[in-house]
């Protein structure tokens, strides 16, 4: 099981086609003793794009997309009835929280309770899939398997909440229902209002980086989407593997997303080695040769600072020994002046 964290879950890369993997995903996490930060939280996301967010100060869910709005044509409270479930949710969770504490024995402190609920579409073969699990304190804690229907424990503290889950039937049809038809049904219609803007196909700006002239060259493309996509180092046409770091691909604060893959610097010719970048339903790669003439870089030579420091000294310098010799000169002339 992997921890669970806010970060978005990276779509199947299907190269030079049209079909669209769909997401929705909502996110729950309430705290305690974390320092400037809302008790409880609600985010909700469409392919990855944040699109409904509450919290437990403003206590009022927001749409973050304009094209959320259209949600009120299908159902006119919607917005109301999204508050009313998230202040319950915020009610049912500090108890969560509290009984989790229980289970660790543990008292005060920061502690976190996750809680990540969605589905997925295809919309191609119209396939549907559903995911639903727990966390506390930054690790899973008991998740529900939906081909069997039954709650797997992730950690020896869930068994007990294990075995009362699976003998809840009501909850476990409720959240067949919700997961398998509720939620794709809500998927779809929220592709459908944002289509202009989730089905856009945006190309990256593709940048050569390197912080030393001695460590490795990072490829970095950003500005990007959707972000199923792939960006990779090749050596005469072949990718590499070994001597590469390939980077995860990370969203940025525009709804676009980036990139990177760093590469060990080459011995031998530079010109054999290039960075490819694949976007999803792109046919044209984007390939960047290694140049060292295109590496960016804020790196600065410190024999250049130092040259330049000497520089200022010797001018300093001469402009102290200007001002001397003036001073020298006067005193001249005017003992000159006094012995006529």
């Amino acid at each position: 099981m992997k921890t669970l964290v806010f970060v978005s879950l990276v779509g199947l890369f299907l190269h030079d086609t049209t079909a669209e993997m769909h997401s929705l995903k909502n996110f729950y996490t309430t705290s305690s003793e974390v320092p400037n930060f809302p008790e409880f939280v609600i985010v909700g996301m469409v392919d990855d794009i944040q699109v409904e967010y509450y919290d437990s100060n403003t206590k009022r869910v927001e749409p973050k997309q304009d094209w959320m709005n259209k949600v009120t044509e299908d159902k006119a409270d919607y917005w109301e009835r999204q508050t009313e479930t998230a202040v319950f949710y915020q009610q049912g969770f500090k108890v969560n929280l509290d009984i989790l504490k229980r289970l660790f024995n543990q008292t005060g402190g920061v502690h976190i309770v996750q809680k990540m609920e969605g589905c997925e579409w295809d919309d191609e073969t119209g396939d549907v899939n559903g995911y639903y699990q727990d966390g506390y304190d930054g690790e899973d804690f008991i998740v529900l398997d939906l081909k069997t229907w039954t709650w797997v424990a992730a950690q020896q503290q869930a068994v007990t909440t294990k075995q009362k889950l699976d003998n809840n039937k009501a909850q476990l049809e409720y959240l067949k229902n919700y997961l398998t038809k509720e939620c794709p049904d809500w998927l779809k219609k929220f592709v459908n209002y944002g289509r202009s803007f989730l089905m856009r196909t945006d190309l990256p700006t593709v940048s050569l980086l390197q912080k030393t002239p001695s460590s490795r060259v990072t490829c970095h493309a950003t500005g990007f989407y959707p972000n199923r996509a792939m960006m990779f180092w090749r050596k005469d046409g072949e990718e590499l593997h070994e001597d590469v770091d390939n980077g995860e691909i990370l969203p940025n604060h525009d709804g676009s997303f980036q990139i990177s893959a760093d590469l060990q610097l080459p011995s031998d010719d530079w010109g054999k080695y290039d960075c490819v970048f694949q976007l999803s339903g792109v046919k044209e790669d984007i390939v960047t040769k290694l140049d060292k003439r295109e590496i960016k870089t804020n790196y600065v030579n410190p024999m250049n600072t130092v040259i330049a420091i000497i520089a200022i000294i010797a001018i300093i310098a001469a402009l102290v020994l200007l001002g001397l010799a003036v001073i020298g000169y006067k005193k001249y002339r005017g003992r000159r002046r006094g012995l006529v």
